[in-house]
């Protein structure tokens, strides 16, 4: 059987109603199998869990800064929420791990599925809601999303973060930012670089990425961030 103490550890969580994680994790073909078992399939938590994760991806993106369009929302929240999304982030807790699966789902790897990973993970969010409540659930969803969230933001999906940020200063300052690579980390195959974002001689803001273009990307999603909120 799963060890629910492992998984709580592994999602930061500790659950007041143990019944609500121990059902976010039943496969449906667990439950035709084990007609006795007390859990029912974790579809219905599923269902809740899609709604609840749609609803904290999206009040997330409306605040975001800088303001994103409605177009810009939409094509980010759906990036967010689609099954590969939600599979790698189950995967980076090991959710799989846990999951009651029956014999013939086992064997057919259904612990490394995408579809299996992506259910179990909405399930938990549920899971997470129900037993402690909106608040909690939001910060634990954006706990686990924070990566995949600031990969979306960087990569701009549609958003040109470098045009915005000169049309900004171009308008305040009547300067045009410049970028400044200052480090370059890692083996030649993995490097990791870091890019200033200048006015003058003023830093704006840094960022890092894989590459030198998402670093820039990521300086200028982090100098707009900071001149809207100053």
């Amino acid at each position: 059987m799963p060890d629910l103490n492992s998984l709580q550890q592994a999602l930061g969580i500790s659950f007041n109603d143990r019944s609500l994680l121990e059902q976010a994790l039943v496969h449906s073909s667990y439950s035709n199998e084990n007609p006795a078992f007390t859990a029912h399939s974790n579809e219905r938590l599923e269902f809740l869990g899609d709604a609840v994760l749609g609803l904290i991806i999206a009040e997330r993106l409306h605040h975001g800064l800088p303001p994103l369009s409605e177009g810009e929302m939409t094509r980010l929240r759906s990036t967010l929420v689609r099954q590969s999304c939600l599979a790698r982030i189950a995967a980076t807790i090991g959710l799989g791990n846990y999951l009651y699966l029956g014999k013939g789902e086992e064997a057919g790897g259904g612990r490394n599925k995408p579809k299996n990973l992506a259910a179990a993970l909405e399930a938990v969010i549920a899971a997470v809601y129900l037993d402690h409540g909106p608040t909690i659930a939001q910060e634990f969803v954006l706990r686990l999303f924070d990566t995949e969230l600031d990969k979306v933001l960087a990569q701009g999906s549609g958003v040109d973060y470098k045009s915005q940020l000169q049309e900004f200063t171009q308008a305040k300052w009547q300067l045009t930012p410049t970028y400044h690579l200052v480090a370059a980390a890692g083996p030649d195959h993995d490097k990791t670089f870091t890019v200033e974002v200048r006015i003058d001689n003023t830093v704006l803001a840094k960022g890092s990425g894989k590459s030198k273009k998402a670093a820039e990307t990521e300086a200028a999603r982090a100098a707009l961030r900071r001149v809207f909120t100053q």
